[in-house]
């Protein structure tokens, strides 16, 4: 078969495999395929009518024969390389296709000096008579330019197939097609020159499976996996081997021919010049990649300092700013600042609300600060201010910003209000960070028990305090079980028989080292720790048990006790409040459970349940502090009580105040009893105001049992009511005018 059928032939099969091949390709699953795909099918399209043409000349010279398939191959193999390095996964990170260009050219260099180096100079030598091809002969780049653009085909096409990123089977096998159709039509285009028909025929077809593998690889293509990008590679592993091939090809042509010659020095220039250009790009990758690194590290070192939610500082900024710069450095006061209520703003109208007024605050800090100080959020609805300047002047800063936290927070179209207690303490009463941090909570926690929403500044007297409350804490967790409580009884007593009717249980607490300590004061701390649950139960079973004594020697008492509205939340209460009065035979109506107004208009529903419970069983209720606090009409006929115990701070007010009470409870169907009698002027506004039921020192202090049995057997004494004095006739209208 001459040449001129078995080339045609075989140019009509590749056209023909190429129409089937590239019409899929025009159009591209997603659009990040779009422009390799255009790049693939020009390539292949470039190629083949290159064929096309060296078939349609095949009768003429050998030079024009070669030329449009030369031509039309080389452009071919540049275009299907910008687009298998367009492929997702292939080259992504900025550079990198330039990279696998110059690391490719260099595998393609290396293979060019190790082949000419031992093979094809000799071979030349031998048929041509020349150590160099013939510059004058345009077969010469005929054949030498496609040779060179095969070669760093395959080489760029097997780099990037080794670096791309996952899944890559498909962009490896797209690769293989791109290395394999450079080479076939290499081949192709040599035996154009150099063979007959059956052997272009045959490169022909290996040529057109080629371009069918490469456009069947290429629609597998998918995205690949996202990584994050990290620092290029230097190429040196690439190099490595094919320069330490070079190297030994030419030690071996210098020890068998003693000398080089110009081909192989020309080759290793560019060889090396593809190695430092390579290396300047590495370098330039390595400082791109340290700056971002710098970057980064600023941007996480801002995060590690900043608070997320309001953008101020954080506990890390604080304490570094503190150790850095305040004790010991110029006058500044660190400011504590906690809001008062928050927690209602979270639970009553979700977090997102909590979180933008928390924003909020942060914003107003910052816009009522001077330039330099520092303010951070701790946590929560926790703030701290450090503030560079003296007590006086931060003074007057914590009260605007008292102001200025307490004025309404506008959320979703309504408004929200909330205020801040605020606590200062200078660094010149501290001599280290710990105990500077110290004085500033302290003082907050001063400011929240005067009453919140105010500004403490630190006294060493809150030290000794804080002394003195931590120890009576550690040591009431044991003072039941080393028997320190007692109780005392106070006489509730009938006017004007003066008959005691009965007696309020007392807990008082004596230590051995610290003395006698005032309910007032432990019992305050018994709440906060949680012990106060301990120390009801003691007084509830030690009160039955006296009263179960006084019972059993014939009199008639009831007993009350003060429980916490912590004992009304507990679900088994009611069931211990039964066992109790069982283990000691009380009967229930004996026992009285006084609770404060105060604590039960906190939590009205649960204490309404749980009181009706505990009249069930025929315990009889008292609603203690009576006019101290702030109980509505409505709530008081939704309580099921027994007894309203008026506040000692109405017993001084006028005989009306006192009367309106008594009505009340005589409307509602209550016994009232007069509480802090303590002088005959109280005793007679009381009775006055027909008042029958009365405790106070007046009528006897709390004391021990065994006094209170005394008075069980007498009568105690009541100061009968002055007689009115005359004072004769008055013209008030005359008095005023005088006065």
């Amino acid at each position: 078969m001459p040449i001129t059928v078995g080339l045609p032939l075989a140019a009509l099969i590749c056209a023909a495999l190429a129409v089937v091949g590239v019409a899929p390709l025009r159009r591209a699953p997603v659009s990040r395929l779009r422009t390799p795909y255009r790049l693939f099918a020009a390539g292949i399209g470039v190629g083949v009518l290159g064929l096309l043409g060296s078939a349609a000349v095949g009768g003429v010279g050998a030079a024009v024969r070669l030329g449009p398939f030369a031509v039309g191959h080389a452009v071919s193999v540049v275009l299907l390389l910008a687009g298998l390095l367009r492929l997702p996964g292939a080259a992504d990170q900025r550079g990198a296709a330039l990279r696998h260009a110059l690391d490719g050219a260099l595998l393609a260099a290396c293979a060019l000096h190790i082949t000419w180096t031992l093979f094809v100079e000799h071979a030349l030598v031998r048929h041509a008579g020349r150590a160099t091809p013939s510059l004058s002969d345009p077969r010469t780049f005929l054949l030498g330019v496609p040779l060179l653009v095969a070669l760093a085909a395959v080489g760029i096409a097997g780099v990037t197939a080794g670096r791309a990123r996952p899944p890559r089977a498909a962009l490896v096998l797209t690769g293989v097609g791109v290395a394999a159709t450079a080479m076939t039509g290499l081949c192709l285009l040599v035996s154009t020159r150099y063979a007959d028909g059956p052997v272009v025929l045959a490169f022909g077809l290996g040529y057109a499976v080629s371009l069918g593998l490469t456009a069947t690889a290429l629609r597998r293509v998918g995205p690949a996996v996202q990584t994050e990008a990290g620092l290029p590679g230097s190429g040196i592993l690439v190099a490595l081997v094919p320069v330490g091939g070079v190297i030994i090809a030419a030690i071996i042509r210098m020890a068998v021919y003693g000398s080089t010659d110009n081909i192989s020095i020309l080759i290793a220039t560019v060889i090396g010049s593809l190695i430092a250009v390579r290396q300047m790009l590495a370098n330039s990758a390595a400082r791109r990649y340290a700056h971002r690194l710098a970057e980064r590290e600023a941007v996480f070192k801002e995060m590690a300092y900043t608070d997320a939610l309001t953008g101020l500082g954080n506990r890390r900024q604080l304490m570094r700013v503190l150790y850095e710069n305040a004790v010991g450095g110029p006058p500044c006061v660190l400011m504590a600042v906690d809001l008062d209520g928050f927690k209602n703003i979270n639970d009553m109208r979700g977090h997102d609300v909590g979180d933008a007024v928390l924003v909020e605050v942060g914003r107003r800090l910052r816009a009522n600060l001077r330039p330099g100080d520092v303010a951070t959020r701790l946590g929560g609805d926790e703030f701290a201010v450090l503030m560079w300047g003296r007590l006086e002047e931060a003074m007057r800063v914590a009260e605007r910003l008292l102001a200025v936290l307490g004025a309404g927070y506008d959320t979703d179209g309504s408004a929200v209000f909330l205020s801040a207690s605020i606590g200062l303490a200078g660094c010149a009463t501290a001599d280290d960070v710990p105990s500077l941090l110290h004085n500033a909570d302290l003082s907050l926690r001063f400011a929240k028990q005067r009453g919140k929403s105010r500004v403490e500044r630190y006294d060493a007297a809150y030290d000794r305090w804080m002394r003195r409350r931590t120890t009576v804490e550690q040591e009431l967790r044991g003072a039941i079980e080393r028997e320190e409580l007692s109780l005392v009884y106070q006489p509730i007593v009938s006017v004007p028989e003066g008959r005691p009717v009965g007696v309020e249980a007392l807990v008082r607490w004596h230590h051995p080292k610290l003395g006698q300590i005032s309910p007032a004061e432990f019992i305050p701390i018994a709440e906060e720790s949680g012990l106060v649950t301990r120390i009801d139960r003691w007084v509830l079973h030690h009160a039955c048990h006296q009263l179960s004594r006084w019972i059993a020697d014939g009199h008639d008492p009831w007993v009350s006790v003060n429980i916490s509205i912590r004992e009304l939340h507990l679900s088994g209460y009611v069931d211990e409040v039964v066992e109790v009065l069982r283990a000691h035979r009380v009967p229930p109506q004996q026992l009285v459970l006084e609770v404060t107004e105060h604590a039960v208009a906190l939590d009205l529903d649960e204490v309404v349940d749980r009181l009706a419970d505990l009249r069930a069983v025929g315990v009889r209720i008292a609603l203690d502090d009576f006019g101290a606090g702030y109980s509505s009409l409505g709530q008081l006929r939704r309580l099921p009580i027994d007894l309203l115990k008026i506040d000692k701070s109405l017993v001084g007010e006028p005989a009306p105040l006192v009367g309106v009470v008594v009505g009340l409870g005589a409307q509602l169907g209550l016994s009232v009893v007069a509480e802090g009698v303590t002088e005959r002027a109280q005793q007679e506004i009381v009775q006055s105001a027909g008042c029958r039921l009365v405790q106070g020192e007046l009528f006897g202090r709390a004391m021990p049992a065994e006094h209170v049995e005394l008075l069980f057997a007498t009568e105690i004494p009541v100061p009968q009511p002055r007689p009115a004095q005359d004072m004769g006739q008055v013209d008030s209208a005359h008095e005023m005018r005088q006065s």
